[in-house]
């Protein structure tokens, strides 16, 4: 057994990001202390330290085996707790702006539709099963304490008011917000990170439904993409657990879906096609409505701070935000927590420390993030009203990215392709290889 690397580690945050995190680190340190503003429910029920929680969640094939590599047997855990599973394409109706649907061919691949709440819940029994991992719920984390540079501690408030600082090895700032950090960066007289932020501005609104007798066939789950600026809604359609849907319908800017059932339904009514509405127009609602807000994306550039402090690293949506339309986020935090381990299990086994390794941890990182921030911030930049600067190339981006997907419609291996980088399986980096591009290049040309 290779040696250990500290004898404690200090993870904020007990979300999907904090969670992983201290699964990697368990193997390395002597305890891992997760500290969590929430109480943390004993079942899959929504918390407020995750207001989006209540609205419909992807977990891509890329999430789930990144899971299964962290958790041995995860997959049939979430079946156990009542998971669906669902057939790409198969299963899942894809609607977006010239394909109603795209083709539903079988790619081969499984996914599982749940509730966020329940996929935390399963997350969390298994980290319970580590006797060296700690949850400290209603604690919240108010300081990175630092010597030379290094952080030691966390400072932390217990629900009763109480002051505890918690000697750490290494902390692991998986808040989200990362304001931690960016105090801790600031206090050591250090420029703040450069930030990459788009602006998206939508708005949700999701009510859970029973499962009608008359549903249809042909499809398990629906997502049904806008065409800005003409149209600017969309649908995410998926089961739950209980024989449930979940019904998340979006907007952008001044047309966010309404909280009330006449509103909801003529949102739903109003989208490009009629699937969604035809569905749940006679289904039976069985939860209030909840709505949620997302202003932008943002990616913090941490890589580029000279100095950055040792002793800490920031993690997933702390480093980088992706618009949840696109289901990336809990899947890129899972892949980050895989990376973390193998960084972790190759120092060990080297017995070198972890001297440097918020750095090297900053350096690989940026091939998950690559894939999933092109996938999202691209397709945004079709509204003229998304706000962030343009990559100069846009344009023939876009173009290459029509043409593409004109291609995947006609072949079922493009169509394979384009699902492995979507569900984070493949880098996007495979769109160039030369063949593939010639090809592209050569529906361009057609349709131009």
């Amino acid at each position: 057994m290779s040696p250990l690397l500290g004898r404690q580690a200090v993870v904020v945050g007990a979300g999907m990001a904090g969670l992983t995190a201290a699964r990697a680190l368990a193997d390395h340190f002597e305890g891992v202390v997760v500290v969590e503003n929430d109480g943390l429910p004993a079942s899959a029920a929504p918390r407020p330290g995750t207001p989006q929680s209540r609205h419909a969640h992807a977990l891509l094939v890329g999430g789930q085996r990144a899971l299964g590599t962290l958790f041995s047997g995860f997959e049939e855990d979430l079946l156990q707790a009542g998971a669906t599973t669902m057939r790409v394409s198969t299963d899942l109706r894809f609607e977006r702006p010239g394909y109603d649907p795209f083709p539903q061919r079988d790619l081969g691949l499984d996914v599982y539709s749940m509730s966020r709440p329940l996929i935390e819940s399963v997350v969390r029994k298994r980290v319970a099963a580590y006797n060296n991992i700690s949850v400290r719920e209603r604690c919240r984390a108010q300081e990175f304490v630092a010597t030379a540079q290094t952080v030691t501690s966390v400072r932390c408030e217990s629900a009763d008011g109480k002051s505890d600082l918690l000697p750490a090895d290494l902390v692991i700032d998986a808040s989200g917000h990362g304001l931690l950090t960016l105090h801790l960066i600031e206090s050591l007289g250090q420029p703040a990170p450069p930030e990459t932020s788009i602006g998206v501005d939508i708005g949700y609104t999701t009510a859970m439904f029973e499962i009608p007798a008359d549903a249809p066939s042909d499809w398990k789950g629906l997502i049904t993409l806008p065409e800005p600026p003409r149209n600017r809604r969309g649908v995410f359609l998926l089961p739950a657990e209980g024989g449930r849907w979940i019904a998340t319908l979006s907007g952008r800017y001044h047309d966010k879906p309404p909280d009330d059932e006449s509103g909801y339904l003529q949102h739903a009514k109003d989208l490009r096609t009629p699937t969604a509405h035809n569905a749940l127009r006679n289904a039976k609602r069985v939860s209030d409505f909840s709505r949620y807000a997302f202003k932008s994306s943002r990616r913090r550039h941490f890589e580029r701070v000279e100095a950055f402090p040792a002793g800490v690293i920031p993690f997933g949506d702390t480093i980088c935000r992706f618009n949840p339309v696109y289901g990336q986020g809990m899947s890129v935090a899972s892949q980050e927590a895989c990376l973390l381990q193998r960084l972790l299990a190759t120092r060990a086994a080297e017995r070198s420390g972890i001297d440097g390794l918020a750095r090297e941890f900053f350096t690989e990182i940026q091939v998950i993030i690559d894939t999933p921030w092109a996938g999202a911030v691209i397709p945004d930049f079709l509204d003229p009203l998304t706000e962030g600067t343009r990559p100069p190339d846009l344009e023939s981006t876009l173009n290459f990215s029509s043409a593409l997907f004109k291609l995947a419609a006609e072949d079922s291996s493009v169509h394979k392709l384009v699902t492995e980088v979507q569900h984070l399986l493949k880098p996007q980096t495979a769109y160039r290889e030369p063949a593939l591009v010639e090809r592209v290049k050569a529906v361009m040309t057609a349709h131009a």
